[in-house]
């Protein structure tokens, strides 16, 4: 089957920004979609151009250099510009890429940010108000950082003239979206069978597995204390109220997950805590003692001695690792 849209339709025009360290897979997956989209309709659709600051080469995180076809130049007011993020988006998010993006704003183009760059979006005010996502590995340092920012756990959102994704091949699901917008439902699918995608996600899915897919197991009550640490970090809950919430004695909950995890509830919960921690430390600026804070730690030296124990270095040591990361 290949669709044929109206002749007289143009282009839609798509300006691709590769920050330095940027993901490769997601922005291979938005690439190929729109490539497989012109292939399937017989016609150009729609046409990408690629920019960095600097208008030469940028490197992304697995150290393949791309050679981009302009600087940060002003954009058609009908064109969409993506930015690509990756690894070290706080330092790609430069002074003159955020001043760029900013007038851009102004004159009223769409500006969206896959992967980790909803953070450069973000750090210019172009999210304060809307829904946004990014990769969940970066979700606790934005909440720290961006609180006017409606942050979702989707694969990717689309909230007026912006967008955002979560990374990885929800570039994908955003393009089949775009492109069933644009040209209707059966050229997206044929788009994803192009690509050997059998499951396509929408805005409603959340980008990481289910607590029990995680895990490896499937056990209601398990699977309910583990949710509630996760939303309670700051404030940790005690294992006994824990197990009063899924009518469980502290005793029956110790079993749980000794059985299905081979750890104590405290330990796990310890584990998640010190997990955003590092996330904090590795991605944000705040100080240990706020990171401590953040993760439910009432003073810094038990921090520091909790982080020792299971990173086996402390916070203070981590904190001077991420320049190298």
């Amino acid at each position: 089957m290949v669709i044929q849209p109206a002749k007289t339709e143009r282009p839609r025009h798509f300006v691709f920004v590769l920050l330095p360290n940027f993901s490769m897979l997601s922005f291979a997956c938005a690439i190929e979609a729109f490539r497989i989209a012109n292939r399937m309709a017989e016609r150009e659709l729609y046409s990408w151009t690629l920019a960095a600051e600097g208008g030469e080469t940028v490197q992304c995180s697995s150290g393949i250099t791309y050679q981009v076809d302009q600087d940060l130049e002003e954009t058609n007011r009908d064109d969409t510009v993506l930015l690509c993020g990756g690894i070290g988006v706080q330092e790609s998010s430069t002074k003159r890429l955020l001043n760029w993006i900013r007038r851009e704003a102004r004159r009223g183009v769409t500006l969206g940010g896959l992967c980790t760059a909803a953070y450069t979006l973000a750090k210019a005010g172009l999210l304060d108000g809307k829904k946004a996502t990014i990769h969940w590995e970066n979700q606790d340092s934005f909440l720290e950082e961006f609180q006017e920012v409606d942050l979702t756990k989707s694969v990717f959102v689309i909230d007026g003239n912006r967008i955002t994704t979560a990374g990885g091949t929800s570039s994908i699901d955003l393009m089949l979206k775009i492109i069933a917008q644009d040209h209707g439902e059966d050229l997206a699918s044929l788009t994803a069978d192009q690509l050997i995608y059998s499951s396509i996600r929408t805005d409603q899915d959340t980008q990481r597995l289910s607590i029990p897919t995680r895990i490896g197991v499937r056990h209601p009550k398990l699977s309910a204390v583990i949710r509630k640490m996760e939303q309670n970090i700051e404030e940790p809950i005690s294992p006994s109220v824990l197990a009063q919430e899924v009518a469980m004695s502290t005793r029956q909950l110790e079993r749980l997950f000794r059985r299905y995890l081979n750890r104590s509830p405290k330990r796990y919960y310890m584990e998640i805590r010190l997990s955003k921690a590092r996330n904090l430390l590795m991605q944000t600026d705040m100080s240990v003692i706020n990171v401590a804070l953040a993760c439910g730690f009432a003073s810094p030296s038990h921090f520091s001695k909790c982080y020792r124990a299971h990173y086996n270095t402390t916070p203070y040591r981590e904190r001077g690792t991420q320049t190298t990361r």
